[in-house]
């Protein structure tokens, strides 16, 4: 993935382009799914590089946003090397290729590029054309406009293109355009209408074991204004100079904090920034932070990720706070400000642009009216914002949120309390999958509350913060009355009320974490460790690919029905949480080292690139679902701080009254 949070650019292995976000992350998919090919031509003999005759090696130049990938097909006898980016400031998709004859003698080598372009994430009433004065291809439909050129020494000056086609794609039993290129020729039909695509060819005369260089970009734009300013930005700059100067840019801000790493591996350190770095492609520039956007999801429920989730946000901007990058926390809070509904909460997810997104929750059940919310989502915010307020100390941003989000929301939380157990009310869980009162949404909500009440105090609201206070204390105690079981020595997932009585769910879960997580407990309360020994012996992956599953028999994206071996497939986010939990208690150097190894373990399962995705399989490693899943990349670099916090700790050996002398 390559982005500068207006413009986000996905390819699959092979490198076929096969997502192009704009002008939101995550809004509008301009590509959706399909996929823009990368060919090769020589000697009469033609292989995209999807085929199995190439060996496609990927990943990014060290620490930045620029891809280094290479592809070698040995019967062709071509290696070709890309450098991809975003530039970090222009909506300027960049490519630099180099394409080497790997046979001793001389021969053509054609280089093809396509097109496939769903304009508004629809193929009607696209336009594809060639503009000879420009010598550009254009693709454009009402207020999105995409110029596609590049340069090379060998080219002809009107046009950089060999050779050029456009024509019709999926409609009346025309495949695409692309399949013009496959016998190393392009017709030159200067332009289409309707179900579009495009195709344009480079032609290098190599010499024995020689290689030629080309550049090549997409400009996009709302106006054909735009993206000629920003073609003409490119012949005037020179790719090359754009292209390094987002990798500087990028290289730059992963290390901005210089962070002292201890003991760390350099491969776990470098997860840690490829992690910074993927998530924030995931964020747009107006604050959303997007769960992921990987459009294979579509092709299961007609639906797709490139939502944002108040609760993974709200995680992402913890992780991200904690890790110094505020700026980005910050945006999001001010755009959850402006989302939040006349009730003081949120609903179940939001379009990058700040409208309401598609949902399962239903507003009726039984012929009763529900609220379709899940309350953990708006808990998570307030006690995310909390946590900025203590990492910035920033008075006056609290003060522009304070009557907009915190009053708000934590006044809903308040009145959304049962007043006879003192438990929130049902809602659905953070898996949103059912309704009940749930372990996890019950701490965060006493976080929540508690968080409120201390920025409350900042401004003098002295009455108010007791208020809250008193309904997180409220929680905390109901949850160790209602959701802690003595016989099984642990907490409950949840209860579900049935009349006046509160039916127990015993169902093993690692969201169990949010016990000590949200301070309800500190993490060596025995009841906490005897919860989070559960999770690490009832939910472990006992194959050979390990992790932690979210809880007994989970059926999303199942493989296994063979509980006691694979409860669940295993998760990222589940695993690192188990990670988080290992490094807070940890009392020695040693037991330190078991947190080490669940980073090693995500490190492990990780795409050759450094992307976790949100699942994998249990059998074969493989990621599932989607990928790459910011939550997924933000828990990790959370577990990597709870680690170097607590090994600063133990290192410095300070006093520590918990454990009743020196860790």
């Amino acid at each position: 993935m390559v982005g500068n949070g207006q413009m986000l650019v996905t390819f699959d292995s092979h490198l076929n382009m096969r997502d192009f976000y704009f002008p939101y992350v995550g809004q509008l998919n301009h590509i959706m799914g399909h996929k823009n090919r990368i060919g090769l031509w020589t000697e009469g003999r033609f292989q995209w590089l999807e085929d199995d005759s190439w060996t496609t090696h990927l990943g990014y130049v060290p620490e930045s946003l620029v891809t280094a990938v290479t592809s070698v097909n040995k019967a062709l006898g071509i290696r070709v090397f890309f450098n991809d980016a975003v530039h970090y400031r222009h909506n300027l998709f960049l490519r630099r290729a180099v394409v080497k004859n790997q046979a001793e003698r001389s021969r053509e080598i054609r280089l093809f590029f396509s097109h496939d372009f769903s304009i508004n994430q629809t193929d009607v009433g696209d336009t594809a054309l060639y503009d000879p004065e420009a010598g550009v291809i254009i693709h454009y439909k009402l207020g999105r406009v995409f110029l596609i050129s590049a340069f090379h020494q060998n080219q002809d000056e009107e046009s950089p293109f060999y050779q050029y086609a456009t024509g019709t794609k999926r409609f009346g039993g025309a495949e695409g355009t692309w399949r013009d290129a496959e016998d190393g020729v392009l017709e030159g039909n200067p332009i289409a209408q309707g179900s579009v695509d495009s195709v344009v060819s480079f032609s290098f005369q190599l010499g024995p074991l020689a290689e030629a260089e080309l550049w090549y970009w997409i400009a996009a734009g709302e106006s054909w204004d735009e993206v000629r300013f920003l073609d003409t930005e490119v012949r005037q700059t020179g790719l090359d100079a754009l292209l390094h100067e987002t990798q500087v840019y990028w290289q730059t801000w992963v290390n901005k904090n210089e962070t002292d790493f201890a003991d760390l591996p350099k491969d776990l350190v470098d997860l840690y920034k490829r992690s910074l770095l993927t998530i924030r492609t995931q964020v747009d520039a107006g604050g959303a932070i997007i769960a992921a956007n990987d459009s294979d999801i579509i092709m299961t429920n007609r639906d797709h990720y490139s939502y944002m989730w108040p609760r993974d946000g709200a995680l992402v901007a913890y992780a991200l706070d904690t890790a110094g990058y505020h700026g980005i926390s910050k945006a999001f809070f001010r755009f959850c400000a402006h989302l939040l509904s006349p009730g003081g909460f949120f609903w179940h997810k939001y379009n990058p642009d700040g409208s309401v997104g598609s949902s399962w929750h239903p507003w009726v059940k039984d012929g009763e009216k529900q609220l379709p919310i899940q309350e953990d989502e708006t808990a998570l915010v307030l006690w995310a914002l909390g946590h900025h307020y203590r990492c910035t100390r920033d008075l006056e941003f609290i003060q522009e949120l304070y009557d907009p989000l915190v009053r708000r929301a934590a006044d809903f939380l308040v009145a959304y309390q049962d007043p006879v157990t003192y438990l929130p009310r049902e809602s659905y869980d953070l898996w949103e999958e059912r309704r009940g009162i749930f372990t996890f949404t019950s701490a965060a909500v006493s976080a929540a509350l508690e968080a409120a009440g201390q920025l409350s105090r900042l401004f003098g609201h002295y009455r108010r913060a007791l208020r809250y206070e008193r309904a997180a204390k409220e929680v905390r105690e109901a949850i160790l009355t209602y959701l802690y079981d003595e016989e099984k020595g642990r907490f409950l997932r949840g209860v579900y009320q049935n009349g006046s009585k509160l039916i127990k769910d015993y169902t093993l879960e690692s969201s169990l974490m949010g016990v000590a997580e949200f301070g309800v407990l500190p993490p060596t309360d025995p009841k906490v460790v005897s919860t989070m020994r559960a999770i690490k012996e009832g939910l472990w992956v006992k194959t050979a690919i390990g992790g932690v599953a979210r809880y007994t028999n989970d059926y999303y994206h199942q493989v296994s029905q063979d509980i006691p071996t694979v409860p669940g497939n295993p998760w990222f986010i589940c695993t690192l949480w188990v990670a988080c939990w290992l490094a807070d208690s940890a009392r020695s150097l040693r037991e330190l080292e078991q947190v080490t190894d669940l980073l090693a373990w995500s490190a492990a399962r990780s795409t050759p690139p450094g992307l976790m995705a949100e699942q994998v399989h249990p059998y074969t490693g493989e990621g599932l679902s989607v990928a790459p899943l910011t939550w997924s990349h933000s828990t990790y670099v959370l577990a990597v701080h709870r680690y170097l916090a607590k090994h600063k700790a133990l290192v410095r050996g300070q006093e520590s009254p918990e454990f009743g002398g020196k860790y």
